[in-house]
C-alpha cells in the first residue's frame, strides 16, 4: 500500500509540476551590456536606417502597446512593460520615486547606449505641463524617463514574454531588445512621442 501512494504521489507532483506556467527569474548577471561598438555607430550617425526613419511615436498605456507612425501611416506595433506602481492604472507620472509612467506629448532627446538596459530613447519628461503640476503638489516631477531594452539576464530575449506580462519599470516604457533595436535605426533626436493613458 505504501508503494502504490509512493507512486501515486510521484506521479501528482509531476502532473502539478508539468502544469504550472514556466517562470523566468533570471540569473543575477553583474556584467555589463558591451557598448562600444553602439556607441561608435551612434558617434557617426550610422545607427539610423533612412528607409525605416519614423516620425511619431504613440503609446496608449492601457493598451500596453507602442506604435511607430511614417507620414501618417502607421509602420509598426510593439508590445510594452511600463512603471511599476499600477502601470497603466497608475495615472500619470507627478513626482519623482513615484514610479508611473508619465502621460503627455514629449520628443526624443537623446540616445543611449545602455551598460544596463541594452540601449535606450530618453524622453523629454517633465514638460511645462508636468512641472507646473509638480509645483502645485510641492514636489519634484523627477525625469530621466526613458523608452528602453531589457536588463542583461534576458539580453537573449527568452524571457520577453515573462518581462512583457509584468510592470517592472521605474516609470519608464521597456521593451524587448529585438523591437529596441528596431527603434534604434528608425527614431531620430526630435522625434515626437505622445503618451496616453
Amino acid at each position: 500500500m505504501k508503494i502504490i501512494m509512493g507512486i501515486f504521489a510521484t506521479v501528482a507532483v509531476f502532473f502539478m509540476v508539468g502544469c504550472q506556467e514556466e517562470v523566468y527569474y533570471g540569473k543575477i548577471d553583474k556584467t555589463p551590456y558591451a557598448t562600444k561598438e553602439c556607441r561608435k555607430s551612434l558617434h557617426f550617425g550610422r545607427e539610423i536606417d533612412s528607409k525605416s526613419k519614423i516620425d511619431k511615436i504613440i503609446v496608449y498605456k492601457k493598451k500596453r502597446k507602442l506604435y511607430t507612425y511614417r507620414a501618417g501611416k502607421q509602420i509598426n506595433e510593439f508590445r510594452i512593460s511600463l512603471g511599476d506602481k499600477g502601470g497603466a492604472n497608475s495615472g500619470k507620472k507627478v513626482r519623482v520615486g513615484d514610479y508611473c509612467t508619465p502621460e503627455g506629448s514629449y520628443t526624443i532627446v537623446r540616445k543611449k547606449c545602455d551598460r544596463r538596459l541594452y540601449k535606450s530613447l530618453m524622453i523629454s519628461y517633465p514638460n511645462r505641463a508636468d512641472r507646473a503640476r509638480a509645483r502645485r503638489k510641492g514636489v519634484k516631477p523627477g525625469g530621466y524617463i526613458t523608452i528602453h531594452a531589457q536588463p542583461k539576464w534576458n539580453a537573449s530575449g527568452r524571457a520577453d514574454s515573462y518581462t512583457l506580462n509584468k510592470d517592472w519599470t521605474e516609470g519608464c516604457i521597456a521593451v524587448t531588445n529585438k523591437s529596441m533595436d528596431n527603434l534604434w535605426k528608425s527614431v531620430k533626436n526630435g522625434t515626437r512621442i505622445i503618451i496616453y493613458p
